[in-house]
């Protein structure tokens, strides 16, 4: 199976990238499943009901979100519907939406998609770690999954790499985001998990994390309140994961970085592109 996986789409240069290149890259790349990081994708935060829907029409599977799943009022009423927006995991019980689905890939193949968000320099949900196994352990790999797909919304690179080493050889792959700035650590973990410490993001690098730099900069020299952040609004860059994963065990045979667009130096999967 070949799977990509997309990191935080930031504002409409992310958007814009991934309606653009993301149907031709299905067919080029013969993808069997595509999943995409929303959380960032309506004006650098949060995510609205017909952007996640721009989304799955432009050929994700499956939508996951991390910090800033809220800051959209409506995502808390239209994710009950959306079986393919998966929120983190180890929000409080009661908290609405999923913390995991089901979607069957363009094979057949199903792929069980987990989120789940960090806690060192981020909010106190509940442990991540517990919430990721409860998951996996009620759709294992192998029995009732054939492909398991973990983004993790994470700060710290250490709780990242943490996550991965404690999934390794339950998943196919751990994937960070939040970050929005691609890692050069992707690798296939020894028992057989394919590994990122985050994914980057899909917008406009000529920027702070995606947002014009204007205010930030600011923020940091001043310390002080001031204007809102917003988007940047060049082109858009494609950053994240692609794994080819094995149909007979689940596991990940190999895995490449993906970058597409201005800024950053191209990164595509070895031996995918047609002639």
């Amino acid at each position: 199976m070949r799977f990509l996986f997309l990191g935080d789409i930031v504002g409409r240069p992310g958007r814009v990238a991934v309606q653009e290149r993301l149907p031709a890259l299905r067919q080029r790349w013969s993808l069997d499943c595509v999943v995409i990081n929303g959380e960032n994708a309506a004006g650098g935060f949060g995510i609205t009901e017909a952007i996640c829907d721009e989304l799955l029409a432009a050929g994700a599977d499956a939508v996951t979100l991390g910090n800033h799943s809220w800051d959209q009022r409506e995502a808390l009423v239209f994710i009950e519907r959306q079986d393919r927006l998966v929120r983190p995991a180890n929000y409080p019980t009661g908290t609405p939406g999923r913390g995991a689905t089901v979607i069957e890939a363009a094979n057949g193949a199903r792929v069980l998609v987990v989120n789940a968000m960090g806690r060192i320099f981020m909010d106190a949900l509940d442990d991540p770690f517990a919430a990721v196994a409860r998951e996996i352990s009620a759709c294992p790999l192998g029995e009732v999954a054939d492909a398991v797909i973990v983004d993790f919304h994470a700060e710290a690179t250490s709780e990242k790499q943490a996550m991965g080493y404690f999934l390794d050889g339950r998943a196919s792959l751990v994937v960070g985001t939040h970050t929005h700035a691609p890692t050069a650590d992707t690798r296939v973990l020894p028992g057989g998990t394919a590994f990122q410490s985050d994914a980057g993001m899909c917008g406009d690098y000529d920027s702070v994390l995606g947002m014009q730099k204007d205010e930030p900069i600011r923020r940091f020299l001043q310390k002080t309140p001031g204007a809102r952040l917003e988007p940047a609004t060049g082109e858009g860059t494609l950053s994240g994961v692609a794994v080819e994963i094995d149909d007979a065990t689940g596991l990940a045979k190999a895995v490449w970085p993906v970058r597409l667009g201005p800024h950053l130096s191209e990164a595509v999967p070895v031996g995918w592109e047609r002639a």
